[in-house]
């Protein structure tokens, strides 16, 4: 970690940015690690964050990734349309 003037926020290395991660992985908490650290929480969450999302690697592939979500999305709101649906025609009429 390089020290900062207090005007400038502080920088951290890929080093310390992995054995921040490690430390947080191995915690019961990811904020009593921060503290242990003694950096700012929100920035050990966005770590993990940008740890966890795989960077697209190929143009064609994040476009294909994106078209799935989208199909998943709209598969998800057929199948709670059904199971409403379902829920509708289950009952018996009433006389």
């Amino acid at each position: 970690m390089e020290k900062a003037s207090p005007s400038k926020r502080p920088r951290y290395d890929a080093a310390f940015r992995a054995e921040a991660l490690r430390l947080a992985s191995e915690s019961r908490s990811t904020l009593a690690a921060a503290r242990a650290l003694n950096i700012n929480a929100k920035l050990l969450y966005q770590w993990q964050k940008a740890a966890q999302q795989p960077l697209p690697t190929d143009p064609h592939e994040a476009a294909e990734v994106r078209a799935l979500r989208v199909q998943v999305r709209r598969q998800a709101q057929e199948l709670e349309i059904l199971k409403k649906a379902i829920a509708i025609f289950s009952h018996p009429p009433t006389p």
